[in-house]
């Protein structure tokens, strides 16, 4: 495998997708961390830190090869886009003129369609800085997986030395469209995808979160967590209540503090490792999903299958079907507008 070296990101050959040449990118810092990310639908197949006892594995489910990403699994480590998560009956409205998408899940369209951002090839370009960042870009073509406009997509991965992987979005637009952005990694604080995230423990700073129906679509209300099982903002297990919920933790909560900028948001922690995850971001909420529909039909590299509840994602985002909720903040992207936003993953011991 030939391997190259920029700005302290190595890139290797990884593969091939579309005809198209896809790298493997391993972001290190001094602390002896790394990110890999492949350019390859943007994802994020490891990211290796220390435990308490000064072992090394990797906290987010993933494979060593581009096969196990191009056999589909459930957006693993993925970009997401151009609308992260649900849009009901895959269609909307938008200045009068009404948008068809693809119904790819349950009836309706969830993370971008059948071909979403985490499904293509970016371009990747290494730049030069004192943290190794990653810049990738994408131009999402007018009328692709149904959308209006051509979308100029940029995303930046950065990883510092404090254990910190800060995401950067960027996009444009030459016509009105939803956009909503984010990253699908799936976390185990374990380092070891065979045991359960049920009993990690989570803070999650919001007040409210957005109920869902039976085919998970919000109802339009914004509810209060007070005294039900989606009531995070003291720290408690993921398992401690999951089981008065429908089929589990797969719901948007409407932080705090929206439009105060970078703020922190959640707190995941795992008393087996000692290793804590703090999301931050600048958006108005976070889809948490304990990993509910994983059923063990992908394995990784050793041979372990990804069973349910064995990983757990933090998406931030904007909230799911907000063009068609006019009660939600928008998510329409205008001509002469940028969407831009920041999202940052610390770990620590």
């Amino acid at each position: 495998m030939e391997l190259t070296t920029v700005s302290g990101i190595t890139k290797a050959h990884f593969g091939e997708a579309d005809l198209q040449p896809v790298y493997l990118f391993t972001l290190r810092n001094l602390k002896g961390d790394e990110v890999r990310i492949t350019n390859y639908g943007g994802i994020v197949t490891s990211w290796t830190s220390v435990d308490r006892r000064g072992n090394r594995s990797s906290i987010v489910a993933g494979f060593e090869t581009l096969e196990g990403y191009l056999a589909r699994p459930p957006f693993f480590g993925a970009l997401i886009g151009r609308y992260a998560n649900r849009i009901a009956g895959g269609k909307f409205t938008l200045d009068g003129i009404a948008y068809t998408l693809a119904a790819n899940k349950g009836g309706n369209h969830l993370h971008g369609g059948n071909k979403g951002f985490d499904k293509v090839v970016w371009e990747a370009e290494v730049l030069q800085g004192e943290v190794p960042t990653l810049a990738l870009s994408y131009l999402s073509r007018d009328g692709e997986e149904g959308y209006p406009g051509n979308l100029q997509v940029g995303v930046q991965y950065r990883f510092n030395d404090e254990n910190e992987l800060e995401i950067v979005y960027q996009a444009t637009t030459d016509k009105a469209t939803p956009v909503n952005l984010t990253n699908h990694s799936y976390f185990n604080l374990t380092g070891d995808l065979s045991r359960s995230v049920l009993d990690h423990i989570i803070q999650i700073d919001a007040d409210h979160y957005t109920p869902i129906d039976d085919n998970t679509i919000p109802t339009g209300e914004i509810k209060s967590v007070e005294g039900s099982p989606f009531d995070f903002r003291s720290p408690r297990k993921i398992g401690e209540r999951i089981m008065e919920t429908a089929f589990g933790y797969d719901h948007n909560y409407v932080l705090n503090g929206n439009g105060q900028g970078l703020r922190r948001v959640a707190t995941l922690s795992d008393p087996i490792s000692g290793r804590r995850l703090e999301v931050f971001t600048d958006q108005p909420g976070m889809q948490f999903y304990s990993g509910n529909n994983l059923d063990g039909s992908f394995v990784t590299s050793e041979g372990k299958a990804i069973g349910r509840q064995c990983a757990v994602c933090l998406e931030t985002q904007h909230f799911p079907n907000s063009p068609n909720e006019p009660g939600f903040p928008s998510t329409i992207l205008r001509p002469g507008e940028e969407f831009r936003s920041v999202t940052k993953y610390r770990v620590s011991i």
